[in-house]
């Protein structure tokens, strides 16, 4: 996404290296689900991902699009799917990983 960013309109902040003590979100909170802020509304899982494509010139009919209801639905459900399925994964690409370095 930063590569996307051209016009650096989204800022990105390392929630785990992070010491802002103002965030009104919990730590852990922040850490389970994607966060953005948009127009001073602090945006969570499928929203916030809108919210930064919005940001980004060539993804921005998709952010504009979840901006529909059914859409926005449909892509927090797939959202939620994927962060259930997530350990899985990340579990299968550290596997894969190592197997490519053994090689």
């Amino acid at each position: 996404m930063r590569r996307l960013d051209r016009r650096q309109r989204i800022t990105f902040i390392n929630v785990v290296s992070s010491t802002n003590q103002e965030c009104p979100v919990d730590r852990q909170e922040l850490l389970s689900r994607f966060h953005a802020s948009e127009e001073g509304q602090l945006l969570s899982g499928a929203a916030a991902f809108a919210a930064m494509w919005r940001a980004i010139p060539i993804l921005r009919p998709l952010g504009l699009a979840a901006r529909v209801p059914f859409v926005l639905m449909t892509l927090e459900w797939s959202y939620r799917l994927f962060l259930k399925i997530r350990p899985s994964l990340q579990r299968l690409a550290y596997l894969l990983g190592d197997d490519s370095k053994a090689v």
